[in-house]
């Protein structure tokens, strides 16, 4: 990092949060994935008859009682349940306590691609057989997509900036992206961010399937998801959240904080291409990845690790194993990529947050969790994806990588924290 950027407000993670379909908290979803342990099976939550898709990352036997006021939980959907469960980990895991802060200087910045689908689509139900005017008085309160983050900030009294990136399956990294820069820019001291979904409906499979967008492989669950993989076929749909809670380092270092890691760059671009489809080249993803490194000051040969978006869609794995390439040259061959999706599936606008926490862990421990069910290699696809088993392995600098329809792209350089 050069003196200009090391001279200017610092960003740093010191609390983490997740609700997966492989784990409800950190420690499980982390343990799941170093592990190799799919959360992909059968659908429980949609009739799939109708459908060659029939597996997806649910949150299984979710409660959200667990996490959350009994009366407050049922004014909320299934996707803010999820942030809101997520984001009370990362403030308890901060050990933050906004009786000592100035709740006007924390904010509330968060990624969801479709907001509350199965709400949505139970109130056209509602609507087309029983009259609008039989429709729940919060239907609207609950379906909207930026309740998640208003959510937050209601349960927590948060009184800040607050806002929701609505940018399809790049959003939760974009969140975090722009999170990052409220911080830098003086308009917050502390601000929870992150990404979040549950679109897992009838209304959600549909458009994907028409799409020819998900996977018809569904035997067994666990191998559907195969990103880089030749035989991979369409992605798996996922739900969850993962929450982040970001601040300056100067805030930070006052009170005494466990610092995590460092937000250290941000790139977001658009492919301007095709409303569904990246450029065989990545042009975009690639673009935003030079962004990301030229923020945060670092150069390509210093990146060691990349959590790809890798969907498991033909097209997709192609395209960002291209981007890879051009940000990064020959360096490219030498850095350990993994995909987060190989376990949990694809949770659209929540993807950004929950694979976010997996690349800190990975900063943090040293391990470098797998790609699973990379079995036959792709030709397109010829990088280290740390197939099927975790590694070992120093990471002070890592790439995330979110992209989503409408051409979107996002980047975050995620460093370890060094004084």
């Amino acid at each position: 990092m050069n003196e200009t950027l090391r001279s200017r407000t610092r960003v740093v993670v010191t609390g983490m949060g997740a609700i997966t379909p492989a784990g409800q908290s950190v420690e499980s979803f982390w343990d799941s994935l170093v592990n190799g342990r799919s959360g992909i099976d059968y659908m429980t939550l949609v009739d799939t008859s109708q459908f060659a898709c029939k597996v997806a990352g649910e949150v299984k036997e979710w409660d959200p009682k667990k996490f959350i006021e009994h009366k407050a939980a049922r004014r909320m959907a299934r996707f803010s349940q999820f942030m809101v469960a997520a984001a009370g980990q990362a403030f308890e895991d901060a050990g933050i306590d906004f009786d000592k802060e100035d709740r006007d200087r924390v904010g509330v910045l968060i990624g969801n691609g479709g907001g509350g689908y199965p709400d949505i689509q139970e109130g056209a139900k509602i609507l087309m057989e029983r009259g609008g005017m039989k429709l729940d008085p919060l239907y609207l309160a609950r379906s909207l997509g930026n309740m998640a983050a208003a959510q937050v900030a209601l349960q927590y009294n948060l009184r800040g900036y607050n806002g929701t990136i609505v940018t399809a399956c790049a959003a939760g990294t974009q969140g975090i992206g722009e999170a990052s820069m409220l911080i830098r820019s003086g308009r917050a001291e502390i601000v929870l961010t992150g990404g979040c979904e549950a679109g897992i409906s009838e209304l959600g499979l549909a458009g994907f399937s028409v799409m020819r967008a998900l996977t018809s492989q569904n035997e067994p669950p666990s191998a559907a998801s195969r990103p880089f993989d030749l035989t991979r076929d369409g992605f798996v749909p996922c739900e969850g959240a993962g929450a982040l809670l970001i601040e300056s380092e100067a805030h930070a270092l006052a009170r005494g904080a466990r610092i995590y890691a460092e937000i250290a760059g941000f790139g977001c671009t658009n492919d301007a291409f095709h409303v569904a489809a990246p450029p065989e080249d990545g042009e975009g993803a690639a673009r935003a990845m030079k962004l990301a490194m030229k923020d945060a000051g670092i150069a390509p040969g210093e990146v060691d690790y990349v959590n790809a978006h890798a969907t498991s869609t033909p097209l997709g794995d192609t395209a960002e194993t291209a981007a890879m390439k051009s940000a990064l040259g020959e360096h490219a061959y030498e850095v350990a990529i993994s995909a987060t999706k190989s376990l949990i599936g694809h949770g659209l606008g929540a993807s950004g947050g929950m694979e976010t926490v997996a690349t800190v862990k990975t900063i943090e421990t040293g391990i470098i969790h797998p790609t699973i069910n990379l079995h036959t290699p792709d030709p397109t696809c010829d990088l280290d994806y740390v197939p099927n088993e975790a590694r070992r392995g120093a990471v002070r600098v890592a790439l995330k990588n979110s992209f989503g329809f409408g051409g979107q792209n996002s980047c975050l350089v995620i460093t370890k924290y060094e004084k």
